[in-house]
């Protein structure tokens, strides 16, 4: 069963509650990053990419780079930019965005969850993705960002929640992406201990979003644990900083696809290559956006084409195999666009459905040949992949809104 655990987060002061949090260290570039703190020395990005503070053109994954993170980090709790709570709590977290809320309980997770798959994944990671964040969480000693799960909710603990979301928040901002955040401390060690036990008839969790950052989090847990081998299980490092939403709030936006050549095909040899296994039809762009699964929006030569998977194209009854990603990559991008390793080809890019399908026509006009519009993945395609320990094709999610670092930090030591 799943576990929830309080912990004595480091939270920001009242003063610099609109301050401090960020966005998570991997939706920006270092250059996005330093233009996002000018004016702001309290940004958290000053410590989940403390590379800003460093010269332009510092190897990001050089020593420094995590020297400076802890150093930063260090600095604003010395400083009293962070307050710690004086016992072990729980919080809720509210983001309403584009009048869609969605509200998640803040805690740490075991990483014996994760490592006995009660926390199931869906997604594979890269090792230098995972070496970056288990460098930057043991420098730090702490749990920067948390880790976005979802669950199937149930009713006692839907009750719970809303009583608790019902009293004024502690903290209520908005961030300049128009994103409302509202914080609520749950101290009763009662109320704890009914959400505790509501998660004990929880089988299992799911990884929203964040793979690398909760890969990472149980390696240093594991690191910890061969450093101290008479460790009991009650250290902090056997934890780390999560946020448990129920699953039917959450959204997963489409997510994108571009292609930077043709390869070597003219546009028409490429749409009667497409009408092959898609029923092929110009488009205006005010239906440039799919509106069904099995359908894909295209742009090409300042047009929009709809694309219709036909019959026969894909296994309706494979749970990856009839997943849009799928089907495109399958069927489009690597038999057409020779592009077989999307994570790591430089050939193909991936917009999340945030930035809006503008963007991809902004970027057919500077350094991209083609895009693909996408139809979202649902959370029941990822829940059903994740219970049959399955792994979803590379970018299949984007989850919106992203969960801002830096309103919570979970110390290892």
């Amino acid at each position: 069963m799943a576990v929830i655990r309080p912990f004595k987060a480091f939270r920001p002061c009242a003063d610099l509650i609109e301050k401090i949090p960020a966005l998570p260290y991997d939706v920006m570039s270092s250059e996005e990053a330093r233009e996002m703190v000018k004016g702001n020395e309290y940004s958290f990005l000053h410590v989940d990419k403390a590379e800003i503070d460093l010269p332009v053109g510092t190897d990001l994954y050089s020593d420094e780079v995590y020297a400076k993170a802890a150093e930063n980090l260090n600095r604003m709790i010395e400083n009293g930019n962070f307050v710690q709570d004086e016992k072990p709590c729980l919080y809720i977290y509210a983001q309403v965005f584009n009048g869609r809320r969605q509200v998640g309980i803040v805690g740490c997770a075991s990483i014996d969850d994760y490592l006995n798959n009660v926390i199931k994944k869906h997604e594979k990671t890269r090792a230098d993705k995972e070496a970056d964040r288990i460098r930057h969480v043991d420098a730090c000693d702490a749990n920067t960002g948390p880790i976005f799960l979802c669950y199937r909710n149930t009713d006692k603990l839907d009750l719970i929640i809303e009583s608790i979301i019902a009293d004024t928040p502690e903290f209520d901002f908005v961030t300049d992406d128009k994103v409302r955040h509202s914080i609520w401390k749950i101290a009763d060690e009662q109320i704890i201990n009914a959400i505790v036990g509501e998660f004990d008839n929880i089988p299992f969790v799911y990884i929203a979003d964040g793979h690398h950052r909760s890969a990472s989090a149980v390696r240093v847990g594991q690191m910890r644990r061969e450093a101290n081998p008479d460790y009991t299980g009650e250290e902090e490092f056997n934890f780390f900083l999560a946020v448990y939403f129920r699953v039917d709030e959450l959204m997963i936006m489409d997510y994108n696809r571009l292609i930077a050549d043709t390869n070597g095909l003219t546009t028409k040899e490429l749409l009667e290559k497409l009408s092959e296994k898609f029923d092929v039809t110009a488009i205006d762009r005010a239906d440039r956006k799919p509106k069904v699964s099995h359908t894909f929006g295209m742009y090409i030569d300042n047009q929009w084409y709809k694309l219709v998977a036909k019959e026969g194209t894909f296994d309706e009854n494979d749970p990856i195999g009839c997943l849009d990603v799928s089907i495109l990559q399958n069927n489009v991008i690597s038999p057409i666009f020779d592009i077989h390793d999307p994570r790591t080809d430089k050939r193909i890019d991936f917009v999340g459905g945030i930035r809006g399908l503008d963007e991809l026509e902004k970027r057919c006009s500077e350094d991209m040949k083609l895009a693909f519009a996408m139809y979202p993945t649902t959370m029941e395609e990822l829940m059903n992949i994740a219970d049959a320990d399955m792994i979803m094709p590379p970018k299949s999610t984007w989850f919106e809104p992203k969960l801002l670092s830096g309103l919570f930090i979970h110390k290892l030591s």
